[in-house]
C-alpha cells in the first residue's frame, strides 16, 4: 500500500493580529473614543484621546484612516444611545472598516453581553478590535477570554458607582436636601443661595389652576383653557396637556413639602425608572421652602381629585363651570352641555339630562341655557344674603362638630400599626423558611393568611384616610363658604363665576321647579 501523503495548502486570508500583513491591500482602521461625563477634565480626555487614535492610525504605513468615532458625554453601561459607537458598527458592518481601535474594554462597552455580542458580530464579518490598555486583539486565540474577564470587571466597576451614586442620593433623601428639576415645575426657581424661590409671575398660573379646578373644571378642560389664554407650560410651549395639569395639581411642593424618592433606578444598566411604589424608602419634608398654594387648599384639591375618581354613575366631566354641577329632578342624573344649531347663526349651548331619551320612559325635565342657571345662582344667592348670619353660625357649628376626624385618625394610625406588625412578621417568616428546613405546604399556607391579613388591613386603613380627606375637605369647603359668604353684604345683579365656584353645590331642575343647594348643606328654593 502507498504511504499517504499530507501536503499543508497555506491560507490565503490572513487574519488580522498585532504584526503587519505582508499583503498590498491596507487595512481601514477606525478608532472609538468616548468619555462618559461633561466635566472639563474629562473633556481634555476627550479630545486627547481623539487626536491620540488620529495620529496612531495615520503613522501606519499598513493602515489608512477610516475615521474617528465619538460619544461625549454618554454612559458605556449600554450600546443603545450611543450614536457615535452604533454608526462605527454600522460602517464596519458595511464594509467600511477592517479594524477598530480604542482605548480599552470600559471605553467600548461595560456590559458584558453587549461587548461580547458586538465582537462575535464583527469577527463573523472579518473585523477585528484592538484595546490598546489590555494589549488584546479580538481575532487572538485568548481574545474572547481576555475581553469576558475584562468586560465582567468593568460591568462590576459600572455596579459599584452606580450604587454609590444611589447611596448618595439617598443619604442626602434621608437627610431632607431637596433637589428637583425646576425646568419641569413652573412657579419654583433655584435662588442664589441654591434655596427653593417662589417665580411669582409663573406662581399667577400655577394658582389660576388650583381655582379651576376647585370650579369644577377638569384637568383636561383646564389644559385647554391655558393653551386659549396663551399661557406656557412647564416646558415652554403654548400647548397644554391634562397630564400635565394632573401632575402640577398633585405636586406637594407647591404647598411647601417635597416627597423625596418617587422614582427609583431598576437596573443600572438599563438605567430605567420605575415609579416607587414601596419598593424603596421615601422621605417627606414638611415646610421646606415658601409655598404658593396653601397647604389645606392643596388637601382640599387632593380629596377632590379622589371624590372624582370615585364618583359612581358617570364619568366626571368638568367642560365648563356648569358641569356636573346640574341635577335631573326626575332620574338623578346629571345634566350635560348640548349644543343647538351649531352650524348657524341661531348657535347656542344648553343643559339637558344626560339620560333623556335612555331607556323607555324618558326624564320629563326641561333643559335649561346658561343664562338661566346664571339667573336661578343670582336669585338663589340674594335670598341666601337674607339669612347670611344665621347661616354662617350654623355652617360654624357644623365644622366644629360634623368634620371633626380625631377618632377616625385614632382608628387609622391602629391600622397602621397592625400593617406594621404584619410586614415584621411575614419578613420574620420568610427568613425562618431560608434558614430552617421546613415543610413548604405549611409555609406557604401561614405567607398567605399573613398577606391576606395584611392586605385587610391596608384596605381598612386606605379607606379610613380617604374618609379622614373627605371630612377635612368638606370643613375647608366650609371655611371658603363662609369667607365667601362674609365677604358679600350686598345683592348681586351679575353672575360672579368664583362666587358660583365656591358657593354652589349643585343646582336640581324639576318639572317645575328649581332649587340650588349650597356647599353648607342649605337648599334655596326658586
Amino acid at each position: 500500500m502507498t504511504p499517504r501523503k499530507v501536503r499543508t495548502i497555506p491560507a490565503t486570508i490572513n487574519k488580522f493580529t498585532a504584526a503587519p500583513v505582508n499583503s498590498i491591500k491596507r487595512r481601514r482602521v477606525a478608532g472609538y473614543a468616548r468619555v462618559s461625563t461633561e466635566h472639563d477634565d474629562q473633556n481634555t480626555s476627550y479630545e486627547a484621546q481623539v487626536d491620540y487614535y488620529t495620529n496612531y492610525i495615520k503613522d501606519r504605513d499598513d493602515w489608512e484612516f477610516a475615521g474617528i468615532y465619538t460619544d461625549e458625554g454618554i454612559s458605556a453601561t449600554s450600546t443603545k444611545h450611543r450614536e457615535g459607537f452604533n454608526n462605527m458598527i454600522a460602517d464596519a458592518l458595511n464594509g467600511k472598516i477592517d479594524l477598530i481601535i480604542t482605548k480599552s474594554v470600559s471605553r467600548f462597552a461595560r456590559n458584558t453581553v453587549d461587548s461580547l455580542s458586538t465582537i462575535r458580530k464583527l469577527k463573523e464579518n472579518n473585523i477585528e478590535c484592538y484595546f490598546e490598555k489590555e494589549n488584546i486583539w479580538t481575532f487572538d486565540g485568548k481574545g474572547e477570554l481576555l475581553i469576558t474577564i475584562m468586560s465582567s470587571l468593568a460591568q462590576e466597576e459600572s455596579r459599584s458607582i452606580s450604587e454609590n451614586v444611589t447611596w448618595g442620593h439617598r443619604k442626602r433623601f434621608a437627610d431632607g436636601k431637596v433637589s428637583f428639576a425646576y425646568s419641569r415645575v413652573l412657579g419654583l426657581d433655584k435662588g442664589a443661595d441654591g434655596q427653593i424661590v417662589v417665580n411669582h409671575e409663573q406662581a399667577e398660573t400655577v394658582k389660576l389652576i388650583f381655582r379651576l379646578f376647585l370650579e369644577g373644571m377638569t384637568p383636561h378642560s383646564i389644559a385647554e383653557e391655558l393653551t386659549k389664554r396663551g399661557i406656557k407650560s412647564p416646558g415652554g410651549k403654548y400647548k397644554w396637556n391634562q397630564g400635565t395639569v394632573r401632575r402640577m395639581l398633585s405636586n406637594e411642593k407647591y404647598k411647601g413639602d417635597a416627597l423625596l424618592q418617587k422614582e427609583f433606578t431598576v437596573d443600572f444598566l438599563t438605567k430605567k425608572h420605575k415609579k416607587n411604589e414601596g419598593e424603596v424608602p421615601q422621605y417627606y419634608v414638611e415646610g421646606n421652602h415658601e409655598a404658593i398654594i396653601s397647604p389645606k387648599v392643596f388637601d382640599l384639591v387632593q380629596a377632590e381629585l379622589e371624590r372624582r375618581k370615585r364618583t359612581k354613575g358617570s364619568r366626571y366631566s368638568g367642560v365648563s363651570i356648569f358641569s356636573n354641577k346640574i341635577k335631573c329632578g326626575d332620574c338623578g342624573s346629571w345634566y350635560g352641555s348640548k349644543v343647538w344649531h351649531s352650524t348657524d347663526q341661531y348657535r347656542k349651548i344648553i343643559y339637558r339630562c344626560n339620560r333623556k331619551f335612555d331607556g323607555d320612559e324618558k326624564c320629563g325635565t326641561p333643559h335649561v341655557t346658561e343664562e338661566e342657571i346664571k339667573e336661578i345662582f343670582i336669585t338663589a344667592f340674594n335670598k341666601l344674603l337674607t339669612e347670611k348670619k344665621e347661616i354662617i353660625a350654623n355652617v360654624e357649628l357644623m365644622r366644629r362638630t360634623l368634620f371633626d376626624t380625631a377618632e377616625l385618625t385614632e382608628e387609622r394610625d391602629k391600622a397602621a400599626e397592625e400593617m406594621a406588625i404584619l410586614v415584621e412578621m411575614t419578613q420574620s417568616c420568610i427568613s425562618e423558611n431560608a434558614r430552617v428546613a421546613q415543610n413548604q405546604e405549611e409555609y406557604q399556607k401561614h405567607y398567605s393568611e399573613l398577606v391576606k391579613r395584611y392586605d385587610k388591613e391596608k384596605e381598612k386603613h386606605d379607606e379610613l384616610n380617604y374618609k379622614i380627606g373627605q371630612k377635612k375637605a368638606q370643613s375647608e369647603k366650609m371655611k371658603l363658604f363662609i369667607k365667601a359668604l362674609k365677604n358679600r353684604d350686598e345683592v348681586i345683579t351679575e353672575f360672579d363665576d368664583a362666587l358660583w365656584g365656591s358657593l354652589v353645590d349643585f343646582i336640581t331642575i324639576g318639572k317645575k321647579e328649581r332649587t340650588v343647594t349650597f356647599k353648607d348643606g342649605t337648599v334655596v328654593e326658586i
